[in-house]
């Protein structure tokens, strides 16, 4: 007798038996609630890089709930000689190699370095008018998704993204008009709307990287400043909101891979709670090996969709 309980997935394009109890109840309606979301950040920042995992995670479960803005802070002007980070002990770009390494071990998103000592970035202010003008005729996302590429550009590939060759090639692989884009990003438009994130940057008390701020209606809101457990996103939320938010169900591994190109080990674990010692059974489980190449950067695992 056939089986009329079945269904083709179609994130996994695998065919089963849906269970009996896969009836299941839905709501269409938006949340009644938002909240206003400002991401504070610059295309250089390593801490930055190193929150990917949990921001990237608390986006995709509980983004619907935000009104998510990216804002660039303006890290690095350019160098003078005099300290530009005295914290950290960084006077110089030969200084900040050895500091990117220890963040990128810390936090298990690996940072090369090198690149600041044989070609540095002299300045953040060009990627982050790129990132302005995508944001300015592409929308949120898409520049959300040039941010991620600069910075694999500069902290795994060791490519210098202040240059305009670099920030072309990065814009062209995205689908976009490199040329034009950088073209505008020097133009007064791009110096402009840079300048309007600097003064956002000032009026939300942002003086660090990354700096994350949730605002209610009522004009309330949390300061999240540096690198937090992912609870810390949680309860900021559930603050400002004031009830207790509802997650969205997780994207599978493949989707996720194929929408972000390349997840490091410690994104996947993350995302789906897996822990280190499970990460390779838990891939092989989701994904046909087909479908994808795992490489090591830096004692740290990477995955990436497999060229055809």
């Amino acid at each position: 007798m056939i089986n009329n309980n079945l269904i083709c997935d179609l994130e996994t394009g695998v065919c089963g038996v849906v269970s009996d109890n896969d009836m299941e109840l839905i709501d269409f309606n938006p949340p009644s609630k938002k909240v206003d979301f400002y991401y504070v950040t610059d295309p250089i920042c390593s801490h930055c890089w190193a929150i990917e995992p949990t921001l990237r995670r608390f986006l995709k479960q509980y983004g619907q709930y935000l009104n998510f803005k990216t804002v660039m802070g303006g890290l690095l002007e350019k160098w003078h000689g005099g300290p530009v980070d005295p914290a950290n002990g960084i006077y110089g770009p030969t200084d900040v190699a050895g500091h990117w390494r220890e963040v990128g071990a810390h936090y298990r998103m690996p940072i090369d370095g090198s690149s600041m000592i044989d070609n540095p970035v002299q300045s953040s202010f060009p990627p982050s008018r790129v990132y302005k003008i995508i944001q300015k005729h592409h929308g949120e996302e898409k520049a959300f998704e040039y941010l991620r590429r600069v910075r694999e550009y500069l902290f795994v590939f060791n490519q210098n993204i202040g240059e305009a060759s670099v920030l072309i090639e990065i814009v062209n692989a995205m689908g976009l008009n490199g040329e034009a884009i950088i073209k505008e990003a020097n133009e007064k438009t791009g110096h402009d709307l840079l300048n309007e994130d600097f003064m956002l940057t000032r009026n939300l008390g942002a003086r660090g990287f990354p700096t994350i701020i949730m605002v209610n209606e009522e004009k309330k809101g949390v300061k999240l400043v540096g690198g937090r457990p992912f609870k810390n996103y949680l309860d900021g939320l559930t603050q400002v909101l004031g009830e207790n938010p509802t997650p969205k169900q997780l994207p599978s591994l493949s989707a996720l891979l194929e929408e972000e190109k390349l997840l490091f080990a410690k994104e996947i674990e993350v995302m789906y709670d897996v822990e280190k010692s499970n990460l390779q059974a838990f891939v092989k489980n989701e994904l046909a090996s087909t479908d994808y190449e795992v490489k090591e950067f830096l004692g740290e695992s990477y995955f990436s969709i497999k060229e055809q």
